[in-house]
C-alpha cells in the first residue's frame, strides 16, 4: 500500500467523521509531488497546501496565567466581592442557615431510621432467607448487598453529622 493511498484513506476518514477531525487538532496538508501523486500528511513539505477540514477544531494558543496574589495572614475571611454582587443581610442569612440546618437534621433523622431498619433486617449477619433464595449463593449476594448498604448508610450519617457540626 502506498503512502498516497494511506493518505487518501485518512482524509476520507477525517472528512467522513468530523469528530475525528476535531480530535486530530492538527493541520492536514495535501502534497503533490513531481510525478503528480497526491499525498495527505500532517507535515508541511515542498508543494503542500493546507486543507480546511469541515468541523476541525484547532488548538487554542497557550495562555499565560498569572499566579494568584499571595494572601495576607488572617485575610481568608476578608475576600472582596465584585461590584454588583448581591448582598444578603444578616437576618436573611440567619434564616437561610436555619433552613439548611433543619433540612440537614431531617436528612439525618431519615438516614438514621434507614440505618436502624437495615440493621434490624440484617439480624446480626443472619437475615431470614427469602423464598426465592433456595440457592445459597443468592442468599450470600443479598447479605453482601445488605452489608454494603449498612456501611454506606453509616457513612452518610457520619457525613451529615459533620456537616451539621460545620453549620454556624
Amino acid at each position: 500500500m502506498t503512502t498516497s493511498v494511506l493518505g487518501r484513506c485518512a482524509l476520507a476518514l477525517l472528512l467522513a467523521c468530523p469528530a475525528l477531525a476535531a480530535w486530530a487538532q492538527t493541520a492536514v496538508y495535501k502534497c503533490v509531488d513531481d510525478q503528480g501523486r497526491v499525498e495527505y500528511t500532517d507535515t508541511n513539505k515542498r508543494g503542500c497546501k493546507v486543507i480546511d477540514l469541515p468541523g476541525a477544531i484547532t488548538a487554542p494558543p497557550p495562555t499565560r496565567s498569572r499566579p494568584a496574589p499571595p494572601m495576607r495572614q488572617g485575610s481568608a475571611a476578608s475576600v472582596v466581592s465584585p461590584a454588583g454582587f448581591p448582598r444578603v443581610d444578616s437576618a436573611q442569612q440567619r434564616a437561610r442557615d436555619d433552613d439548611r440546618r433543619d433540612i440537614l437534621n431531617e436528612e439525618l433523622r431519615n438516614e438514621e431510621k434507614k440505618l436502624a431498619d437495615l440493621r434490624r433486617d440484617f439480624n446480626n449477619g443472619e437475615p431470614e432467607r427469602q423464598g426465592n433464595e433456595r440457592n445459597y449463593a443468592k442468599y450470600q449476594e443479598r447479605v453482601a448487598r445488605m452489608r454494603d448498604d449498612i456501611s454506606r448508610s453509616e457513612r452518610n450519617v457520619e457525613a451529615l453529622k459533620r456537616e451539621l457540626a460545620n453549620t454556624r
